[in-house]
């Protein structure tokens, strides 16, 4: 389980689910030079939930986005063990 690290004025960095399991925590990576975050385009996913935020050994909550269905219900967002969010940009 990754941390979310935090900078010097204690805001933490994002973490989010593992696409494999959906129970693990990851860090989202992002380019130190361009500051673009990094992601795995036109991949596939699974369900794996949960249905809420995981919160890592110091409470602070993983990624969640809102339904493009909907508009409302939460989702939980996944990245690759690599810290790569996964998108489809098609």
């Amino acid at each position: 389980m990754a941390n979310a690290e935090k900078d010097e004025n204690g805001v933490s960095t994002l973490i989010t689910a593992l696409n494999t399991d959906g129970d693990t925590i990851v860090a989202v990576k992002a380019d130190p030079s361009t500051h673009r975050l990094k992601a795995d385009d036109n991949t596939t996913g699974s369900d794996f939930g949960p249905v809420a935020a995981l919160r890592d050994e110091n409470d602070v909550p993983t990624l969640l986005a809102v339904s493009s269905v909907d508009g409302v219900t939460p989702v939980v967002v996944y990245a690759d063990s690599s810290g790569q969010l996964l998108i489809d940009s098609s």
